[in-house]
């Protein structure tokens, strides 16, 4: 049966019910610090550095801003998971129709990849600064992370997060010395907090800090991460998760905003204070801290910046993972997945180098946390729409308080992107070429437009249709009178391993003496693949006698049989038979391999119950 809760190979996986006091609550702690990375990623420092070094401590109320409205957000986003047992994806795949959730994939995806964009960039350049590695062959590496991914996965959830917390713990370390060693002024820290008019360069980089803060995808991680406690389902024992989530989430989130703030304060005390305004780039800020203080700041620095991309690698995966099952129920395996988002960020990575150097990287980091805030929207707005529903969240609907700071940071989100998108497009306008705009961005900026006005409307007009929303994969169908199903074509997929005897025995169960039986093998010589069925090399004449064997010896004990011999790809070959031959049910036996064998050897059931239109019985 097909899993359907959101990241099933985790889901309650860890219990909270055996556990009383502090180890109850420190029970609860873990997913915060899974989403607390998005937070401190590669694309934060960028953003950071460019803010702190260009405007000094001036930002930082945007930093505690930004803070304040992902505290809320990830609360409503853990409320929504522990109340409803849906991660956002899966909410919005029932709240809205299909066509809109393919285009809410696609948003999601993009934001994915930017932010997997910054995380190898970041790793790239951590690596250069430590190693002397070249850019290009950093990037070149992180391909294979995958790995640790699925490492961390067949481990379980516990020993994810306790890496995450140590590459956090790194982080945090890291800086902190690092603010001893800069001694900011206290007193214009402070003087930072006040808020100020933003335009120009200041918005850019302020919707970029944003972006970087309030990552769109940690709202999907998160709702479904707190599915990973297995709690009891009342009122007192969700109210109780809704409490400690909280909890989870206020310290986490507090020390993303302290390595923020540190990030920033550092290139203001570093760099502002010493008349260096233009500093986006990591690496000149590496190498600035080298002039100014020795060799202890930088390495830290780059130590930290690893470990920022490394942990956030991990939890961009998982949230393309939620993602592309929720909204449009397409599961995939965790290493291929990860292996598409990561080709996806490294293609624009590897055109940036090869066509515009190493030095351009900085702004493409800057760049794809604008994106990210872009794409906020579009998450933020059914996450308040469903949170807010009193007939699907019934006592644990928000307040009306809570409705109101929600909207807030919702309106205040989308009227900065909007500001930054009509001045983009207006400085673009004023070079001499411009039918492109025309052409290509005025379209997509109407579409995308129509498509947020049409997420904020729709749970608006549609609340009738309360029944959609709340049951996920429709209701149960009356079985009616059972007869029972006389197969006569059955094919048998053989391949003269111990299995055989197994198999064949469960598919004579089935059909007995009235059904006629076709056996299947296919050889996967070099010389089947290229001649196919033209070929007589050894292997084939064995095989051919082998089944002869097995005709006989079913007709010794009273079964009909037919033998086949497919050639090449074993899964094609097989349907091919199936489909061409009209058989009625499919026998296969299961080699029982799995994890690294399955990339090895590969997964020929799997690949063949999708290419046939009939009952396929799998025998172990």
């Amino acid at each position: 049966m097909a899993k359907t809760e959101s990241l099933s190979e985790v889901h309650q996986s860890v219990n909270t019910d055996k556990r009383k006091g502090w180890r109850r609550i420190l029970s609860f702690i873990g997913p915060a610090y899974l989403i607390s990375v998005g937070y401190m990623d590669p694309g934060n420092w960028a953003t950071d550095l460019a803010g702190g070094s260009k405007f000094g401590y001036q930002l930082i109320w945007v930093l505690l801003m930004s803070n304040l409205i992902a505290l809320l957000l990830q609360s409503l986003s853990a409320r929504l998971g522990i109340v409803r047992g849906l991660d956002l994806a899966q909410a919005s795949k029932h709240a809205y129709p299909k066509w809109v959730n393919i285009p809410l994939f696609g948003l999601a995806q993009t934001a994915i990849v930017a932010c997997d964009l910054a995380e190898i960039i970041g790793m790239a350049i951590g690596l250069q600064l430590l190693f002397g590695l070249p850019l290009i062959w950093g990037i070149s590496i992180t391909i294979f992370d995958t790995i640790l991914l699925l490492f961390l996965l067949n481990r379980g959830m516990r020993a994810m997060e306790g890496f995450i917390v140590s590459m956090v713990f790194i982080v945090g370390i890291s800086f902190l010395v690092e603010m001893f060693i800069v001694e900011p002024s206290l007193k214009e820290v402070v003087k930072g907090f006040e808020p100020s008019l933003l335009s120009g360069d200041a918005l850019y980089i302020a919707i970029g800090i944003i972006g970087a803060t309030v990552m769109p995808h940690n709202l999907y991680l998160h709702s479904s991460l707190v599915q990973t406690r297995k709690i009891e389902r009342t009122n007192k024992g969700m109210k109780e998760a809704i409490k400690f989530n909280f909890i989870d989430t206020a310290v986490a989130l507090n020390l993303a905003f302290f390595v923020n703030a540190a990030i920033l304060i550092l290139a203001a005390a570093a760099f502002f204070r010493n008349g260096l305004h233009e500093v986006a780039e990591i690496q000149d800020a590496h190498k600035l801290l080298s002039n100014i203080f020795g060799n202890v700041a930088p390495t830290l620095f780059a130590i930290a910046l690893i470990a920022a991309g490394q942990s956030s690698t991990v939890t961009g995966t998982l949230a393309g993972q939620i993602i592309m099952e929720g909204h449009i129920n397409l599961r995939i395996q965790p290493w291929l997945r990860r292996l598409i988002t990561r080709l996806l960020a490294i293609i624009p990575a590897f055109f940036t180098i090869l066509y515009y150097g190493d030095g351009a990287l900085g702004s493409l980091l800057v760049l794809s946390q604008v994106v990210l805030s872009l794409q906020l929207g579009f998450a933020v707005i059914p996450l308040i729409h469903f949170t807010s529903d009193k007939k699907l969240m019934k006592d644990f609907a928000i307040k009306t308080w809570m409705k109101v700071w929600a909207w807030g940071s919702a309106f205040l989100i989308i009227s900065l992107n909007v500001k930054l998108v009509i001045e983009e497009i207006s400085g673009w306008a004023k070079d001499a070429n411009t039918w492109w705009i025309y052409v290509f961005v005025f379209p997509a900026v109407v579409l995308v437009v129509l498509l947020l006005l049409y997420v904020f409307l729709h749970p608006l007009i549609n609340k009738g249709n309360l029944q959609r929303q709340m049951v996920p994969h429709g209701n149960a169908l009356d079985i009616g009178k059972i007869e029972k199903i006389s197969y006569e074509r059955i094919g048998i997929a053989v391949d003269f391993s111990t299995n055989d005897r197994n198999t064949i025995r469960h598919a004579l169960i089935q059909g007995g003496k009235d059904a006629h039986y076709y056996l299947i093998h296919v050889v996967e010589t070099a010389a089947a693949r290229y001649h196919g069925d033209i070929v007589m090399d050894h292997e084939t004449q064995s095989d051919a006698n082998n089944l002869e064997k097995y005709k006989i010896n079913l007709a010794d004990l009273g079964y009909d049989a037919t033998v086949f011999i497919g050639f090449g790809g074993t899964a094609k070959a097989i349907a091919d038979i199936s489909n061409k031959n009209k058989f009625e049910l499919l026998v296969m036996g299961a080699h029982g391999h799995k994890g690294l064998k399955d990339l090895i050897f590969g997964t020929t059931v799997d690949s063949v119950r999708h290419k046939v239109n009939i009952p396929v019985l799998i025998i172990r």
